[in-house]
C-alpha cells in the first residue's frame, strides 16, 4: 500500500491529507487562530470539586473550564478507586494535559497522567511499566525493544514508564537512543516551566499539525510528502534532518499553480465528506447522520439488482458497505459510539464475512475502535475514539433557518398557527383597525392564494380586517402578528 501526505498551508489555516492507492482517507484542519489543544500541557487551578461524579471542574486559561475524571488522575492502581475529595480541592494547583479538545457545548477533557510522544517513543513520567505498540507483532522485535528500553532508560535518568510506538519497529539503536535524549531534554524543559508558570497558565504546547503529522503518521509506506509552502517546507526540512531523517528524500516543495488539493480531488471529496448520502459503486448508498449522542449508518440496496438472488444482492452490498464505512469514518473523523444498520441476511456465513472485512478494514484506523458487539436486531455497535472534532462539526454550524433540525415547518403548517395565533389574540385585546401578518414571501403568497378562503372565513368571524406584509428576510417558520 503506497501512502502520499498533502499538506496545504494558508496564514488562515493548515490542511492535511492522507491519501491511500490515490484516494483520500484522512483529513486534518488547523485553523490559525484556533488551534487544537491535545498534547497541550498546563499548570490548571481546580475550580470545583463534585464528588457525586468523582470529579472536578478545572480552570487552565480557556473560554470554557475543562473536566477531570477520578480515572484520568495519577493514584496508586493497586488501592480501591479513592474519593475525589481526597485528592483535589477547590483552588488546589495541579499540573493536567488535555486528552481531548473542546467539542461542542463540552469543555477540554484532562489527566494528570502526562504523556509526552517523539518519533518511536512515548514517555509516561507517572507510568510503572513499558509498553509495547500491539500492532508490533512478531514477538522477537518486541522483547529486543523491550530489553533495549530497559537498559538505556536509566542512563538517560527519564521518571516512569516508556511506551514504545509501531513507527519503532525495525527502527535502530542509535534512532532510538536519539529519541530517548530528545524526551529527557523535553522532560527537563517541561519540569522548570512547571515551576515558572502561574495557574492558570500553559506549560508546554504541542506541536503545529504539519510537524505532528510527519512525526506521528509519517512511515515506511509514506512514499511522498507534498508541502505547497516554501517557508513550512523549510521548517519541516529542519525538522525531518533532526528527528526522522528517514525520510528526507521524501519530503517535497510543490510549487505548481494548480492547488495541491485539486490536483488529488481533496476539494471534492471534502465536500462530499459533509454529504449525508454516500453513492456506492454498485448503486447502493449509506446514509450516515451524525448527532449529540451518536452516529448512525444505514446501508441501502439502492439502485443496485445485480445479484443472482435477493441474498446475493443484499451480500455484495452490505460487503462494499465496509469498505465505504471505514473509509467514512477516517474522512469525517466520526467519534463516540457508531451504530451500523447492515441490510439484513439470512446466511449466517454471509454475515460472518461481512463481520470481518468491516474488522480487517478497521484495522487501518490510527484510531482506537471496538465493536461492541452485534445486537438482536442486527445493528453493529460499535466505538471508535474520539479526540478531535468531527469535520462537520469543525466546517459547519447550525442551520440558522432549522436551528439544526434539518428540516423546517410546512407553509401550510405556519398558516394555521397564524390563524390560531390571530384567534388568540382577537379574543384577549381589542384591536379596532384589524390586524396586520409579517411573514416571509412564501408565507403571504399562500394566505392570499390557497388560504384566502379561511382568511376570509376568518374575517367574519372575528369582524376584524386582516393586512399582509411581505418580510423578506424573515424565515419561512418567522411571524409576527401587529395589532393595528
Amino acid at each position: 500500500m503506497s501512502e502520499e501526505l498533502l499538506i496545504n498551508i494558508t496564514p488562515m489555516e493548515c490542511r492535511v491529507a492522507l491519501i491511500e492507492n490515490g484516494v483520500v482517507q484522512e483529513l486534518f484542519v488547523e485553523r490559525t487562530a484556533r488551534r487544537g489543544l491535545v498534547g497541550n500541557i498546563y499548570n490548571g487551578k481546580v475550580v470545583r470539586v463534585l464528588p457525586g461524579m468523582q470529579a472536578a471542574f478545572v480552570e487552565i486559561g480557556l473560554s470554557r473550564t475543562a473536566f477531570l475524571h477520578i480515572n484520568d488522575m495519577v493514584w496508586p492502581r493497586h488501592q480501591p478507586i479513592p474519593n475525589v475529595m481526597e485528592i483535589l480541592h477547590a483552588g488546589q494547583q495541579i499540573t493536567v494535559q488535555v486528552m481531548k479538545d473542546m467539542l461542542g457545548s463540552k469543555g477540554a477533557r484532562l489527566s494528570t497522567d502526562l504523556s509526552i510522544p517523539s518519533r518511536y517513543l512515548v514517555l509516561m513520567p507517572y507510568g510503572h511499566h513499558t509498553g509495547i505498540s500491539q500492532r508490533i507483532e512478531q514477538e522477537e522485535e518486541r522483547e529486543r525493544l523491550k530489553s533495549l528500553i530497559e537498559e538505556i532508560q536509566p542512563q538517560h535518568k527519564l521518571p516512569g514508564s516508556v511506551i514504545v510506538r509501531t513507527a519503532a519497529e525495525g527502527v535502530a539503536r542509535e534512532d532510538i537512543e536519539q529519541d530517548m535524549r530528545y524526551l529527557a531534554r523535553l522532560w527537563e524543559y517541561i519540569q522548570k516551566r512547571q515551576k515558572q508558570t502561574p495557574a492558570p497558565g500553559l506549560i508546554f504546547e504541542e506541536l503545529p499539525l504539519p510537524q505532528r503529522i510527519i512525526r506521528d503518521l509519517a512511515n515506511g509506506q509514506t512514499a511522498k510528502i507534498y508541502v505547497d509552502s516554501r517557508e513550512v517546507h523549510a521548517k519541516l526540512t529542519e525538522f525531518v534532518d533532526e528527528f526522522v531523517p528517514g525520510l528526507q528524500d521524501r519530503l517535497h516543495h510543490y510549487p505548481g499553480e494548480r492547488p495541491l488539493f485539486d490536483l488529488y480531488n481533496v476539494e471534492d471529496d471534502l465536500q462530499k465528506a459533509l454529504q449525508t448520502r454516500v453513492a456506492l459503486k454498485s448503486g447502493g448508498y449509506l446514509m450516515i447522520d451524525q448527532t449529540e449522542a451518536m452516529t448512525t449508518i444505514d446501508v441501502n440496496t439502492g439502485s443496485f439488482v445485480g445479484g443472482r438472488s435477493l441474498e446475493d444482492t443484499v451480500f455484495k452490498t452490505n460487503l462494499e458497505a465496509t469498505h465505504a464505512i471505514t473509509r467514512q469514518l477516517r474522512l469525517r473523523n466520526l467519534g463516540g459510539i457508531i451504530i451500523i444498520d447492515f441490510i439484513d441476511m439470512q446466511e449466517l456465513a454471509h454475515r460472518e464475512e461481512v463481520m470481518k472485512s468491516l474488522e480487517k478494514m478497521l484495522e487501518r484506523d490510527h484510531a482506537k475502535t471496538k465493536i461492541t458487539q452485534v445486537s438482536e436486531l442486527g445493528l453493529v455497535e460499535m466505538t471508535r475514539k474520539r479526540t478531535r472534532e468531527s469535520l462537520e462539526h469543525l466546517l459547519c454550524e447550525s442551520c440558522p433557518t432549522c436551528q439544526g433540525r434539518g428540516y423546517v415547518k410546512t407553509a401550510e403548517t405556519v398558516c394555521y398557527e397564524i390563524f390560531r395565533e390571530v384567534l388568540r389574540l382577537a379574543r384577549a385585546y381589542q384591536a379596532p383597525n384589524g390586524y396586520t401578518v409579517v411573514a416571509s414571501p412564501a408565507i403571504i403568497d399562500r394566505l392570499l392564494s390557497t388560504e384566502a378562503t379561511a382568511v376570509a372565513d376568518l374575517e367574519h368571524f372575528i369582524d376584524r380586517v386582516i393586512k399582509f406584509q411581505v418580510e423578506s428576510l424573515y424565515t419561512q417558520e418567522q411571524y409576527d402578528i401587529v395589532l393595528s
